[in-house]
């Protein structure tokens, strides 16, 4: 919004509206996992708008370059059977959290991931089995937002317990200062479900991480939590960017990744 352009002379969608007071009253709840539908739908739409631009077929990806497909709004990872990596696997916790919710879920979801290949995939994209499981994720959303929510809840006693006992004030209040904003929730869950908490020793390019962890550790103690949460996670990421190997190319993602850190101030 232009600097000085009164907020009621703007033609605003009722969509918007609905965004903004959603978000207001997200700042004032005490659980994010007790999110109503309407609430868990908006910050689902958004996560889901910031990894695959709000397409039903971006539920279902496999980017070139890596070894695993990244599926629902927030790409959540499912590695191959037998395969691991330096990124946080979320897909198996997802699928068992909406079973719990009573989402019918095909057994096939539940076990090892069935395609051991970025070929094997893409040949499939168009068949019943993945057509199917879009269809699941598109009607899911409050649901996975709900799951993105409680991720972001166990964040900060796991963040604590990785940390130095001088540094864990510092992580538990920055994080609070940017809970406490409008949009912070939004931004705290976001980036767990989008470069993860930052414990796991695995998750490292050169010893150095690039979660929420870190984020907070090179955020000041002050000024406006937001603004400075985003200039610490683009330290972070470009950090990342830098220490990571070659062969990945990961400077391709980077312009992208600073559009979505700058969702967190809009």
């Amino acid at each position: 919004m232009p600097n000085g352009e009164p907020l009621l002379n703007r033609k605003m969608s009722r969509r918007f509206l609905i965004a903004v007071c959603t978000l207001l009253i997200l700042a004032t709840e005490a659980s994010m996992a007790g999110l109503s539908d309407s609430q868990a739908h908006e910050i689902g739409r958004r996560i889901w708008k910031n990894e695959c631009a709000g397409t039903v077929s971006g539920l279902t990806s496999w980017n070139k370059g890596e070894d695993f497909p990244s599926l629902g709004i927030a790409h959540f990872i499912w590695y191959p059977e037998g395969r691991s990596g330096p990124f946080q696997e979320s897909w198996p916790g997802l699928i068992r959290f909406l079973k719990t919710q009573g989402v019918p879920v095909d057994d096939w979801l539940l076990g090892p991931c069935p395609w051991r290949t970025r070929e094997v995939f893409m040949a499939d994209i168009d068949k019943p089995r993945l057509r199917s499981l879009r269809a699941l994720l598109e009607k899911t959303v409050a649901g996975q937002a709900r799951y993105a929510a409680m991720r972001m809840e166990a964040s900060l006693p796991k963040m604590l317990a990785a940390t130095s006992p001088s540094q864990q004030a510092k992580i538990q209040a920055n994080f609070r200062r940017v809970a406490a904003e409008p949009l912070g929730f939004y931004a705290l869950m976001d980036y767990v479900n989008f470069k993860g908490e930052g414990v796991s020793p695995a998750e490292r390019y050169n010893g150095q991480g690039w979660g929420l962890l870190q984020v907070l550790e090179i955020m000041p103690a002050h000024g406006k939590a937001l603004p400075e949460f985003v200039r610490a996670a683009d330290i972070v990421l470009t950090r990342r960017v830098k220490n990571s190997p070659p062969v990945r190319n990961e400077a391709k993602w980077l312009p992208g990744w600073r559009n979505r850190l700058q969702t967190y101030l809009q």
